[in-house]
């Protein structure tokens, strides 16, 4: 091949003994070396490092502002590695990882699992900031978009908000972790406090939307990746077809979503995916069913038009969400902690009943206390609990435990459950004032008589801490007082000096005895089933001093505090699904462009070809006027063998967005690569400025067997041409598309040999301009894409 050296063949000599592995070593030096040599005299793409892994890549991406690269191994492990291979974090996360993209200030790694959640982890040691279930089924694909300044306009900037929580309120309160008990399995991590803070604060710098896709055909879509506000079902979309002047339905089934891509003014969406398309217009026609993958475009441009509305709303609603976090792990942490400190004291007050009844007496404990306590007898069986199953030492036992446990629960809901509260019921405030903006904000679901419902939900709430503050502040004080009497008449009945023992107030006693000795006022708080009833005069009195404080809950003294958490959390979930509907009605289908008819079930799993999805600028858009802002999208795939009746080809296409909106003549365009026969395309990226880098390898049967070749073409060189679609049986289209050939052997394009044979996946990076390849030998090769790279700032950059 006249772009590369010529190779020498190796001289005849005697046999030799195999290699040592110091050999083998240096042979491998030896031989990146000479590629680097090889570079520096006119080779494109300059070998950067060539490192062996002791693992099998299945996944990686490479970070959009940072020279990291993520990789998943075929165990699921997740690796963090430097540019210059120098490995960060290794995290194993429990669940078979299927997809992995990152966020667009680079700071996230979003992790798609066989189980349908999507957990996000931190850039800096790998912790997990999120869990968050968005599918029923393995998650396919990823795809996290950004918000772009060009797309914005002055009106926008005009109408912006400003969260003003910050002027208010000390900075959130965070998950409860006291005495070596956490939150639990809330979603969030439970280490790692000031990156979850700072995650939740940076998260909501620039409007961007996670779109994440799984194998039954369902697409949703997240704001700052936490925040739900849509969902569509392929299988239940209507696409809607002008053909021949003719308008005809179809719809998708058995979709298996293999590739997403969000343009980056939020505006519209291509999706690959496999599936049955069918004639809606006339289900028993069997020749209008069609198997195959199918390119579709849908219009999100509710994302863009109202992207200030939905930001605004998903900020709070995102803060909100994180902060009934706090609240479940609060009331969690206050039952478990009173929870241990009565069991201990029930523990050891329950061997009086038993006592009583191997005397033969019937009378209760709560007699045989108040006996004691107006003088009048001891009986022998409260004398031996009293000095021997329970004793001094036993007695400060339970006060200290008790005493600790009051303590810890002044501290969450001082430091975590009250202001956690206070700060969401500001927040539902400032979300029911943009409630009442109608024109902006009813075309994105938030309702205003939703708002007032969870509003007020939330102000019953801030009641419910303070009167869980308090009876919890008078229990604490009469199991003190109570303590403090037994003690001394335990003193008393050992003939010890009480000097040191408090004073006690005996109405507490008789009142602890009667409402607390068997019963557990706190406990009955924390509980969800727990109803209390009231005195009529109570109710009247609180049903009167609702009413005149604006409300409509007169009833909330009869729930407990969980049972009114609950509520509220059901009140959000219904305020919120508003928008998530409303959202996800307003995206719809524009287009569909069947790719090519596959005829076996094996093929029609569309994710093990390789495709890739991208959006360009557009040069002709004026500098000075942002509403011009537009994308061409470009869809490049390998087409299977013998599908279309072609083989060993690839293609590109654009303007299918663009087509599909215009009713004139449709501007879709592209052309078919065809791959010399020696060689099979492993895998493909596009690239930035309008580029595809293809991986080669040499087929097994032919001369180039143990080979590759990484070739960079520029799209905008070669000859696009316009086909029509026609449907149903539109797939062989595509034939009328001008077929090029890949020669090698020219000046056709930046090609660059690999004395490797590769396997998927191909990451590349049009930030730093590099690519990162895997050979079936469990190598890495890093390669320079772009000559003209500032290779000293590649090579110093530091994770921020």
């Amino acid at each position: 091949l006249s772009l590369f050296p010529p190779v020498r063949p190796p001289k005849k000599t005697s046999p030799k003994k195999p290699p040592t592995k110091q050999q083998a070593a240096m042979a491998e030096e030896q031989m990146e070396e000479a590629s680097s040599s090889a570079a520096a005299s006119g080779t494109p793409f300059q070998l950067q490092f060539d490192k062996p892994i002791p693992f099998q890549i299945k996944l990686a991406e490479w970070n959009p502002e940072k020279d990291l690269l993520a990789m998943v191994t075929d165990d699921s492990k997740v690796l963090l590695h430097r540019f210059n291979w120098q490995r960060l974090w290794t995290i194993s996360p429990g669940k078979c990882i299927t997809s992995i993209c990152w966020s667009p200030d680079g700071k996230i790694v979003a992790l798609g699992t066989e189980d349908g959640f999507v957990l996000l982890h931190d850039v800096e040691n790998g912790k997990m900031l999120r869990s968050i279930k968005s599918h029923d089924v393995a998650i396919i694909c990823l795809n996290w978009a950004e918000d772009e300044p060009l797309s914005r306009t002055d009106k926008e900037d005009l109408l912006s908000y400003e969260d003003r929580t910050t002027r208010f309120f000390p900075p959130a309160p965070v998950m409860p972790r006291i005495g070596g008990l956490n939150s639990g399995d809330t979603g969030l991590a439970d280490e790692n406090e000031e990156a979850i803070q700072a995650f939740s604060s940076a998260s909501c710098q620039r409007f961007n939307i996670l779109c994440t896709g799984d194998k039954d055909g369902c697409i949703c879509f997240s704001i700052f990746g936490i925040f739900p506000i849509g969902k569509i079902n392929i299988n239940k979309v209507p696409i809607h077809v002008q053909s021949s002047g003719k308008r005809t339905s179809y719809r998708l089934q058995d979709v298996s979503i293999s590739k997403v891509s969000l343009s980056r003014n939020l505006h519209q969406l291509v999706l690959l995916c496999s599936g049955k398309l069918i004639n809606t217009d006339n289900l028993s026609l069997s020749n209008d069913l069609s198997v195959g993958v199918h390119c579709l475009h849908l219009d999100t441009s509710i994302f863009s038009n109202r992207k200030n509305e939905l930001h605004q709303v998903s900020q709070q609603a995102s803060s909100i969400q994180d902060l009934v976090e706090v609240v479940r792990a609060s009331i969690s942490m206050m039952s478990k902690q009173w929870s241990n400190a009565m069991n201990l004291f029930h523990e050891k007050f329950s061997a009086l009943p038993s006592l009583l009844t191997a005397h033969g007496m019937e009378s209760s404990s709560e007699d045989e206390f108040m006996s004691l306590l107006f003088g009048t007898h001891t009986s022998p069986a409260l004398h031996q609990f009293l000095v021997s199953s329970l004793g001094e030492a036993g007695l400060k036992r339970i006060a200290k435990t008790i005493e600790s446990a009051g303590r810890e629960l002044r501290i969450v809901v001082s430091e975590h459950l009250q202001p956690a509260v206070e700060i969401i019921s500001f927040r539902l405030a400032e979300l029911r004032g943009l409630a009442r903006w109608r024109s902006r904000f009813q075309n994105i679901g938030l309702d205003e008589k939703l708002m007032d419902g969870v509003t007020e939900r939330v102000g019953m709430l801030v009641v419910q801490v303070e009167r869980f503050s308090r009876v919890a502040a008078t229990v604490l004080y009469l199991f003190q007082n109570f303590l403090s009497w037994v003690l001394k008449c335990v003193k008393i009945l050992l003939s010890e000096p009480t000097d040191q023992v408090p004073s006690t107030n005996s109405e507490l006693v008789v009142i602890f005895l009667k409402f607390l000795l068997d019963k557990d006022p706190i406990k009955q708080l924390l509980e969800t089933d727990q109803i209390f009833e009231w005195d009529i005069d109570t109710a009247k009195h609180v049903e009167h001093l609702v009413v005149f404080g604006g409300f409509t809950d007169t009833k909330f003294l009869e729930r407990s505090l969980a049972k009114q958490f609950s509520e509220l959390e059901e009140s959000l979930k219904e305020a919120f699904l508003m928008p998530f509907t409303t959202v996800s009605s307003q995206i719809h289908c524009q287009g569909l462009l069947p790719l090519y008819p596959v005829t076996s079930s094996d093929a029609l799993s569309s994710t093990s070809t390789p495709a890739s999805i991208a959006f360009y600028k557009q040069d002709k858009d004026s500098q000075h006027n942002a509403s011009s802002y537009s994308s061409t999208d470009y869809i490049c795939f390998k087409i299977p063998d013998g599908s279309l009746n072609l083989r060993n080809f690839v293609a590109v296409i654009k303007d299918f967005c663009n087509s599909c909106s215009t009713s004139n003549t449709p501007s879709l365009s592209g052309f078919l690569l065809h791959i010399p026969v020696e060689y099979e395309c492993v895998d493909l990226s596009l690239y930035k400025d309008n580029q595809v880098v293809l991986l080669l390898s040499g087929k097994s049967s032919s001369e180039n067997a143990g080979r590759s070749w990484m070739v960079m073409l520029q799209t905008e060189n070669l000859s696009f041409s316009q086909f029509s679609r026609t449907f149903p049986a539109n797939y062989y289209n595509l034939q009328e598309l001008e077929a090029l050939e890949l020669q090698l052997d020219t000046d056709y394009g930046k090609v660059r040999s690999v004395p490797h044979p590769l396997s998927t996946p191909l990451a590349v990076s049009a930030s730093r301009g590099v690519a990162c390849i895997f050979s079936s030998r469990r190598h890495a090769l890093v390669y320079i894409l772009d000559e003209d790279e500032d290779e000293d700032e590649d090579e110093g950059s530091e994770m921020e």
